[in-house]
């Protein structure tokens, strides 16, 4: 999908907003600019599309806001990996991002209208390198891994051993890691050492709220 001048100017203005508060590397910055982030929202808030906020979206989610995307990306040092699994689609948005970065993006999401309309957008966008599946993402895909890089994009007390399992020996994990009221976003090796990195705000893989 080609954008036009207007949404090219959008998608450049939320690159630069993003920045101004969160340097980016120069691919993460251009992922943003050349992904129409109205595309993933419902049809009635593509008014509030490109603004920094999160927003609702079917079946009791939402997509993140530009800016949590934006560090979980920049966290997960993408640029130059090979292969990513993400676990929960939602919209698709953190997907398409890492599509510009990546070569390979596995994502799976466990409710499957999420899915279904994920995999349209991709198709509309022209992006072939995402591949979607419906499943319980606690378990990985373990059919194409190891994986250099694996992002959680829903919040979890735990990373089950399973997905360390799906990691290179060299490989990188982020995950919002619930710790009481909070949810942290902590960066983790093969081993399972973690480094925290910052506070964030996620919606609950288990329960799917916030």
């Amino acid at each position: 999908m080609k954008l036009s001048p207007i949404e090219r100017q959008k998608c450049a203005r939320l690159a630069h907003n993003i920045n101004e508060r969160f340097p980016l590397h120069p691919k993460i910055l251009e992922a943003f600019a050349s992904v129409p982030r109205e595309l993933f929202v419902p049809p009635g808030l593509t008014f509030h599309a490109y603004k920094l906020d999160a927003l609702p979206i079917a079946a009791s989610q939402w997509i993140s806001s530009p800016m949590t995307v934006a560090k979980m990306t920049q966290y997960l040092e993408p640029v130059g990996a090979d292969s990513v699994l993400e676990i929960g689609c939602g919209s698709g948005y953190q997907a398409a991002i890492l599509s510009r970065i990546v070569r390979r993006v596995f994502s799976v999401e466990r409710i499957e209208r999420l899915m279904r309309e994920a995999k349209e957008r991709f198709a509309k966008l022209g992006i072939h390198n995402v591949h979607v599946r419906y499943a319980d993402g606690m378990l990985g895909w373990r059919e194409f891994a190891p994986y250099e890089r694996i992002l959680f994009s829903a919040a979890v007390h735990e990373v089950p051993a399973t997905i360390f399992e799906q990691l290179t020996e060299e490989g990188i994990l982020v995950a919002p890691i619930i710790k009481g009221s909070q949810q942290i976003i902590t960066r983790f090796d093969k081993r399972g050492n973690a480094q925290e990195l910052e506070e964030c705000y996620f919606i609950d893989s288990k329960t799917g709220v916030e």
